[in-house]
């Protein structure tokens, strides 16, 4: 099944953010990496983090690990190999680490309003696997292209957290281990430990339908795409093929009549949701173009 790419276009073209609109002109040839880090810097905040609600329920103007995660999925996305948003994003995340090499969940703060509970009561004194799996990833990634991102002080100790962690992991929630996985899948061709890894959990997912979500919203599901959305990766080649493809047409399937896509979990403010839909939609537009985030 085929998506309708002109109606996506303009869903996003009348809904998203300027974040979104020129990473899709970028993703269909119309745009550059420089207009995208323009929109990007919008969310950059005084200490060399990223905030301002980047991070759709999370809407403080406080630098925020998830919103750190965001800016290196970007920077990863459009190859920034040359500017120094991310050695410098990495100091931040290096001053907000604690001595196990993970990162908390989200940090403190007072401007609440239209954020969702999970970031408002988060715990700040203790690493969180799912946060640090989830920046790990956007750093491999980017860490292809950089070798200062690389080499940078930050990523080995936080890849050691992550892969210890996971070694002792045993039934891993939906979204953690989706975020496993793909730090898995990002860290596998630097890292020797994360092969055996990638599999085994992998056995943890729904290949031939949709995977629950213990305690979200009614109807919350995660799908293999979800787990497993790049083309290029290690556990494409783990995952059967013929699964792969049928999710593919699913994702297509999802499109709506205003070209857009939904999100299966529940958004915190209206402005929220509709920045997810915008969000959502240039993934799935990447993926099913050419199976990429």
């Amino acid at each position: 099944m085929d998506m309708d790419l002109n109606a996506a276009v303009t869903f996003v073209s009348t809904h998203g953010r300027i974040l979104e609109r020129r990473r899709m002109q970028l993703l269909l040839g119309d745009g550059t990496a420089e207009d995208v880090l323009t929109a990007l810097d919008a969310y950059r905040t005084a200490d060399g983090g990223y905030g301002w609600g980047l991070e759709p329920d999370l809407r403080s103007t406080t630098s925020q690990p998830v919103a750190a995660m965001h800016a290196l999925e970007v920077l990863a996305e459009v190859r920034d190999t040359k500017s120094r948003r991310a050695p410098e994003l990495l100091d931040w995340l290096a001053g907000h680490t604690f001595p196990d090499g993970g990162v908390p969940f989200a940090l403190p703060c007072s401007d609440t309003a239209g954020s969702a509970g999970h970031w408002v009561a988060a715990d700040s004194t203790a690493s969180s696997l799912m946060m640090t799996a989830q920046l790990a990833a956007q750093a491999h990634r980017l860490a292809r292209y950089r070798t200062d991102v690389a080499e940078h002080p930050w990523l080995a100790p936080a890849t050691a957290y992550c892969l210890d962690r996971i070694e002792q992991t045993t039934s891993p929630h939906a979204y953690e281990l989706m975020f496993v996985l793909r730090f898995l899948d990002a860290a596998a061709e630097r890292t020797p430990r994360a092969r055996p890894l990638l599999e085994r959990f992998s056995g943890y997912v729904t290949k031939d339908g949709p995977h629950p979500v213990t305690g979200g919203a009614e109807g919350e599901v995660l799908h293999l795409l979800d787990f497993t959305p790049y083309g290029d990766a290690p556990s494409r080649v783990v995952f059967p093929a013929e699964a792969v493809a049928a999710d593919r047409d699913r994702l297509a399937s999802q499109q709506q009549p205003d070209g857009g896509w939904q999100v299966s979990f529940d958004s915190h403010s209206p402005a929220g949701a509709l920045e997810w839909r915008g969000y959502t939609t240039v993934q799935s537009v990447t993926v099913l173009r050419n199976g990429r985030l």
